[in-house]
């Protein structure tokens, strides 16, 4: 037997072994990116409680008062609740106590408003006004020349029946993008009073 003979049969053999390279696959889709995670919020101060003279509770009555001057200082603009922005305290009360929170105006130009809300870490736009519990919000809160106006008092009360951890809100546009605002938390186990002075 010749060998050119042996080469048709060779060729036909290693074809039929799939001999040679396979054809490349189609590229695999990249997989998609995970969403990013949404922007963590400034964490919540830690430490002891304080009783300052604006915040007062009476346990037997399950009551907490609270005075928040608006413009107690003229930094950040006026726009402070009691002299602090951006979440530098954190006012406490109990879980089922009834709680009034007097606003007093005393920044000389601008309407002021508050709110406990949900939102605890973007605060670029106000939140949208829809207080967590019911009444927990002042009048107009939006409106910069029907909320609370420089030398006026409004006072809010409420039942902080759900535990959890809130925010204290002035809804005027720009406000709390520059830092008005303060934690409100609702505690499960009692404690009461401000974190964070």
């Amino acid at each position: 037997m010749k060998l050119y003979r042996l080469i048709p049969v060779l060729a036909l053999g290693v074809a039929a072994c799939g001999g040679g390279d396979a054809p490349d696959a189609p590229p695999a889709d990249p997989a998609p990116e995970a969403p990013a995670p949404a922007p963590a919020g400034p964490a919540a101060p830690t430490g002891p409680l304080s009783m300052p003279d604006w915040y007062s509770v009476d346990n037997a009555a399950q009551t907490v008062s609270i005075t928040l001057t608006a413009g107690a200082t003229p930094d950040n603009n006026y726009w402070n609740f009691n002299g602090y922005t951006s979440g530098e305290v954190a006012l406490v009360v109990p879980e089922g106590y009834t709680v009034s929170i007097t606003l007093v105006n005393d920044d000389p130009n601008m309407a002021h408003s508050v709110g406990v809300s949900s939102e605890l870490a973007n605060f670029t736009m106000p939140p949208t006004p829809e207080p967590v519990f019911a009444g927990a919000i002042s009048e107009n809160p939006q409106s910069m020349v029907d909320a609370t106006m420089p030398g006026e008092t409004e006072t809010i009360t409420f039942t902080a029946d759900a535990a959890g951890n809130y925010s204290l809100v002035c809804y005027i546009a720009g406000h709390s993008a520059v830092g008005m605002w303060l934690f409100f938390d609702v505690s499960a186990d009692g404690e009461v009073g401000v974190r964070g002075l």
